[in-house]
């Protein structure tokens, strides 16, 4: 099975049965937030693909966008919390044992940027899950952890499904 046959069924499955639209967005955004889920977990492609659904089918958009900004959210919390009680123990967890220059490059992303590190690694791919764990392990404050991880998991949820929500409407407006 191939990251295509992963995105058809997924998708396939939100189209027949669109009430566990919000459970499975809320799992896909959960997972790639969580530091060692997303590492194995092709979450943002098939979000993206879950955002085209949405704007060809009429599914509504905002149930989804909540789901995935919650996700999202509690991903990054787990991540800080697993960061800060275990600190450096956390570098000799599979999978970033096998992928120790992740916590590197998270480290310096954090070290240089710092709350707004939190806000914008959410944005940066393999960072996007590294980046909370690292403000753990760093006991950065959680009031400032949570205001960045809210913030940052509401406008990357939406950013996420809306050009697929949006831009399929507007295409086919325009096509036709």
């Amino acid at each position: 099975m191939n990251l295509n046959d992963i995105v058809d069924w997924v998708s396939e499955v939100v189209r027949q049965h669109e009430g566990w639209a919000v459970p499975i967005v809320f799992f896909l955004a959960f997972g790639e937030s969580l530091a060692f889920l997303s590492l194995l977990l092709p979450a943002t492609v098939i979000l993206l693909a879950l955002g085209a659904l949405i704007g060809e089918s009429g599914i509504a958009l905002w149930p989804i966008w909540a789901a995935a900004a919650a996700g999202a959210f509690f991903g990054d919390w787990l991540s800080y919390w697993v960061g800060y009680h275990y600190q450096d123990r956390v570098a000799h967890m599979w999978p970033l044992s096998r992928n120790p220059q992740l916590l590197v490059r998270g480290h310096a992303f954090f070290e240089r940027w710092g709350v707004l590190g939190i806000f914008f690694g959410r944005f940066f791919g393999p960072l996007r899950a590294v980046v909370p764990l690292v403000g753990g392990i760093c006991a950065m404050p959680q009031m400032s952890f949570q205001i960045a991880n809210i913030t940052s998991a509401m406008i990357w949820a939406f950013g996420i499904l809306a050009p697929g929500a949006y831009g399929i409407k507007w295409l086919t407006q325009w096509m036709g």
